[in-house]
């Protein structure tokens, strides 16, 4: 049923059926390196996969039947990944070999603080692994943390977009951290694909939503931390606002970061040395606003900073596709990382826009 190789490095999927899993398996299908063992999805074991996920219909993997979720099956392969849903990683992580390498692209293994997690989570924290974005600024770099990794949390998609557009500026010591303000807009894949009358076509489509207002979105803590984590701080030194979005889209997250400069250093030219040599996030030329489009499909990231001279406030546009850079491709990088290879294998960088 599956393609083997002794050369190859076995993978498995745990929630194959989400989108983040389903993503997983488009990256691993076009991985040079990663042979998929075995993709579980315990609601929807003993499908074809071409009937759960129609973009494989045609493909060698249309037939693939999607198998229950169980420690021993996943515990067979070189490298698992858990794109299960939040507090559910935790559990069945405990049950593979302490061998395996493990990304879980939940938030079971993210935060630091278990006080920040019983608030936002609710229940026992289960624990802190490597954190898995390659481009967070800090010493020793956050690269080489995940590349002597055998267990990496993967961050949350607007986390990932929030801490690619402000880290650098909070690592160079260019904004202050007590006063960040984020709106950011998710497309509705970022929701998973459990159904829901806020979800449904009729309600999205033309229209446009807050929602989790107030500082009690789950991601707050996570983007804290990304920032303390970039500025060497204490995460009770940064404070942030987060208002998100529904957008009538897909997929996709546009956020707009803004904070206080602190007058040190140009913010553009110091987003444009961090990311100088980064393959997946690019600092637009001057005049050019990214848009969500641009990187839909890929693990790329485009960013676009203005100082607001008025009132000393720098304004970082940041977008990624939230299931690649925010989620499945991001894993992808990391694994890369995790077992030396080319942290671009498997990976898209161009967009499918329009």
């Amino acid at each position: 049923m599956y393609a083997y190789s002794a050369r190859m490095t076995s993978a498995a999927v745990a929630g194959a059926s989400g989108y983040a899993g389903g993503e997983l398996l488009r990256y691993l299908a076009q991985h040079p390196t990663f042979d998929l063992v075995a993709a579980c999805a315990a609601g929807r074991a003993g499908e074809q996969l071409a009937a759960v996920h129609p973009q494989f219909a045609g493909t060698a993997w249309s037939d693939l039947v999607l198998d229950e979720t169980t420690p021993a099956l996943l515990g067979q392969a070189d490298l698992v990944f858990l794109a299960l849903p939040h507090g559910e990683s935790a559990a069945l992580a405990a049950q593979l070999p302490d061998s395996t390498a493990v990304v879980d692209l939940g938030a079971d293994f993210r935060l630091r603080s278990a006080q920040a997690w019983s608030r936002f989570y609710g229940g026992e924290h289960a624990g802190t692994w490597t954190y898995g974005l390659p481009e967070l600024p800090g010493l020793p770099s956050a690269r080489e943390q995940i590349a002597s990794s055998t267990h990496v949390a993967n961050p949350g998609c607007y986390p990932t977009a929030v801490a690619l557009a402000l880290a650098p500026l909070a690592g160079a010591g260019a904004i202050t951290t007590q006063d960040i303000v984020v709106v950011a807009a998710s497309g509705t894949s970022g929701a998973g694909r459990k159904a829901s009358d806020s979800l449904l076509a009729t309600n999205v489509m033309g229209s446009m939503t807050a929602y989790k207002v107030g500082g009690v979105h789950q991601h707050t803590p996570e983007m804290e931390q990304s920032i303390a984590l970039a500025a060497d701080l204490d995460t009770d030194q940064v404070s942030l606002s987060f208002t998100p979005l529904l957008a009538p889209m897909p997929r996709g997250i546009v956020a707009t970061c803004t904070a206080q400069l602190t007058g040190e250093g140009d913010p553009r030219a110091i987003i444009e040395a961090a990311y100088a040599s980064e393959p997946f996030v690019t600092l637009l030329p001057e005049g050019q606003w990214p848009a969500t489009g641009s990187v839909s499909g890929t693990n790329s990231a485009q960013l676009q900073v203005a100082v607001d001279e008025r009132i000393g406030r720098v304004i970082v546009e940041s977008v990624i596709d939230n299931l690649g850079k925010g989620a499945a491709g991001q894993a992808i990088q990391n694994a890369n990382l995790m077992f030396g290879l080319e942290e671009s294998a498997g990976l898209d960088v161009i967009g499918v826009a329009p």
